[in-house]
């Protein structure tokens, strides 16, 4: 990765979350504007809107990758947003773009961006109980924060 460029970490979770769901997105959004990344996800509800507010809050960057055509359908907290007209294809260009995936509890969207990262061989961050082979487990938000700022320092280092 070029010097110039900020690190970009996908948070990535499902539309219909609970409020544990809501408080570890929110808390992960503030760790990705605390290590001076730049935080995407998919632009809408849920665990998207939470990690977007936490990173806002925090004086973080948000990037929104919208499945429609009109970018008032990105939650509030989206400062850029990116309406991309394919829907939950989508979610491939959420993969790829990052550097970084966390990834919250979710649904078939999420598994899907899970996927992605994979087959892009992007760092994985498993903070939702996916237990899928490659992704990086984290136990609970320390451990989390530990490995994203690990993972930052490699990148940096390329």
């Amino acid at each position: 990765m070029p010097k110039r460029q900020k690190v970009i970490v996908a948070v990535i979770g499902g539309h219909d979350i609970k409020p544990k769901v809501e408080q570890l997105a929110h808390d992960i959004g503030k760790i990705v504007a605390k290590v001076g990344a730049i935080l995407v996800c998919g632009g809408l509800e849920g665990v998207m809107e939470e990690a977007a507010k936490g990173c806002q809050q925090a004086g973080g960057t948000t990037i929104g990758l919208l499945p429609g055509t009109s970018k008032a359908d990105a939650n509030q907290y989206i400062e850029i947003a990116l309406p991309t007209s394919i829907g939950y294809a989508r979610n491939a260009m959420v993969a790829c773009c990052a550097d970084i995936i966390v990834a919250l509890a979710g649904s078939h969207g999420t598994s899907c961006e899970i996927s992605y990262g994979l087959v892009y061989k992007k760092p994985v961050i498993d903070l939702g109980g996916w237990d899928r082979k490659g992704m990086i487990k984290a136990k609970n938000l320390k451990e989390a924060e530990a490995k994203i700022k690990e993972l930052i320092q490699e990148i940096r280092e390329e």
